[in-house]
């Protein structure tokens, strides 16, 4: 009606425009990765890797960081946790944008659904990271983007689709109920 025209004018009237998420797919190469098993949240030695070391690993491999455990550069010595195992590719899909609720649920199926066919992946996963001064706020407690805005999760799906949740919020932030 009226109401969305002067909504459209006030928009084009002052150059604001809609703007697509970008996408960007990457393969990585021979990158070693945990061994995790879904009923073994603290991970056991020798057998599989514990949530906290997934975490760390993933945000080391999404950074960008060489897990080679050279220590020419002395920028970083993190390698990956113990065991793993080599996996000659891998894929990266990085969406940047503003991304509604419905979108993360709709990749969520969509990636449930790879285990449909045999597949060679025991596990993959879908991370979510919010802008630092996103508006998101649990409970009755206000965002804690001033100290540092940290607001993500994490589904680490696995072959037989049992799946873990990991959530990391700001030390000023309540976690989710």
């Amino acid at each position: 009606g009226a109401e969305g025209s002067t909504l459209m004018s006030y928009f084009s009237k002052n150059q604001i425009q809609a703007l697509k998420p970008k996408i960007t797919f990457s393969t990585l190469r021979d990158l070693e990765c945990p061994v995790l098993q879904s009923n073994e949240l603290q991970g056991k030695p020798d057998e599989s890797c514990s949530t906290e070391e997934l975490f760390e690993w993933l945000g080391a491999v999404l950074n960008q960081v060489s897990l080679n455990n050279k220590s020419s550069s002395f920028l970083s010595t993190y390698c990956c946790p113990q065991p793993n195992t080599m996996v000659e590719k891998a894929f990266l899909c990085t969406i940047t944008g503003f991304i509604i609720p419905e979108k993360i649920i709709q990749l969520l199926e969509q990636l449930c659904c790879y285990f449909g066919e045999p597949k060679l992946a025991y596990w993959l996963t879908l991370t979510v990271h919010g802008f630092a001064d996103s508006p998101v706020s649990w409970r009755e407690s206000e965002h804690g983007f001033h100290k540092g805005g940290e607001n993500l999760y994490n589904f680490v799906i696995f072959r037989n689709l049992d799946y873990w949740l990991q959530m990391a919020v700001g030390t000023n932030d309540d976690c989710p109920p």
